[in-house]
């Protein structure tokens, strides 16, 4: 181990590569004990995978072979070692309900979950900044005030309700959207990626892309609303509380325009506490997508997730409640990369 003398005489490059090095360790060993809580969580339910398995008549014998063959028999320390095993290998073992192999079948799901993700968080960011640029632009008028009321009511309603709202005003009073589905019954598109809008593409069904791209509006609406009002929120704020440093005044007396004085400064130093807003908010970003998936029927990993849940379907469980922790570690730790990428004293410290 090295001593604190032989760190302190480490170059810049090599405490770089050891603070990142402990952040990813930090975030393995995060992952390591979500694993144990997602195990040992889901083995405390009182259902039995051996006898799911089985036609109800089946016998006490015959029950107790399939848990033989499952490895349920063994210490559960031994099963999630066993479990935990296999899910780096890539084996997410098979579905209770049709005994497909649960990462097929998350694969499948995986692309529509994805472009719903990428829908709604550009929406959310895109709405969320120039949302807090208004307010800030208009700061100390009644149009902030107003920014600052409407922002308020919309962090009160969670995205799933958002997406009710969407469906019954623009899908079923006006019309003017469709919001059932990842595309209209009178279209076939081959299954080439398993990302509908690009499949529609390479088969060159522009009528279709086109639909497909209608059914994706609502509910990334409905996701980006989930994103925009805490974006705003703390965006405006933290562009306040820039302005309000000597350095700005400063860039003033240099004769620097408002827009340079935003570009050079402004954006620079709010942009850091924004991240870690945005990280948290693609968090739960991805955990919404379970209801929002559900409401505008959308074959996507969250209703794959609360279709398993009632099923009682372990294995999916436990597979898709991994790939959750793994996504949002993903995403904070490119927030914290970002961070370092914006912000010089750390890159220097």
């Amino acid at each position: 181990m090295s001593t604190p003398i032989e760190l302190s005489a480490a170059t810049p490059g090599q405490r770089r590569i050891a603070r990142v090095a402990m952040r990813l360790a930090r975030r393995l060993v995060i992952l390591l004990a979500v694993s144990v809580v997602i195990f040992g969580a889901l083995r405390l339910l009182r259902s039995d995978p051996a006898a799911m398995l089985l036609p109800p008549n089946a016998s006490v014998a015959q029950i107790a072979e399939v848990r033989h063959a499952l490895g349920l028999d063994q210490p559960v320390a031994v099963q999630y070692l066993r479990w935990l095993a296999a899910m780096l290998h890539g084996d997410f073992g098979h579905s209770l309900q049709n005994g497909q192999p649960a990462g097929a079948l998350i694969a499948s799901a995986l692309p529509t979950t994805l472009q719903l993700l990428a829908g709604g968080l550009l929406l959310g960011v895109l709405a969320g900044v120039a949302s807090a640029v208004y307010a800030f632009s208009r700061r100390d008028t009644l149009a902030e005030r107003l920014c600052e009321m409407l922002n308020g009511l919309a962090m009160a309603v969670p995205d799933f309700l958002w997406g009710i709202l969407l469906v019954l005003l623009f899908g079923i009073a006006l019309r003017w959207l469709p919001f059932l589905g990842p595309i209209d019954n009178a279209y076939t598109v081959v299954r080439h990626t398993g990302f509908l809008l690009l499949d529609t593409l390479i088969d060159g069904q522009f009528a279709a892309f086109g639909n497909a791209l209608l059914h994706l509006v609502l509910p990334c609406v409905a996701l980006g609303m989930g994103i925009a009002p805490p974006l705003m929120r703390i965006l405006r704020s933290s562009l306040l509380d820039t302005y309000a440093e000597d350095y700005i005044h400063a860039a003033r007396l240099r004769g620097l325009s408002e827009a340079q004085i935003m570009w050079q400064h402004g954006w620079r130093n709010a942009a850091l506490p924004t991240l870690n807003i945005l990280a948290m908010q693609v968090s739960l970003l991805i955990g919404g997508t379970l209801l929002v998936e559900k409401v505008f029927g959308m074959p996507g990993i969250g209703t794959l997730m609360i279709n398993a849940i009632g099923a009682r379907d372990l294995p999916v469980i436990e597979a898709l409640a991994l790939i959750y922790a793994v996504v949002v570690q993903c995403a904070n730790a490119a927030a914290d990369a970002l961070e370092v990428l914006l912000n010089p004293r750390l890159r220097l410290a």
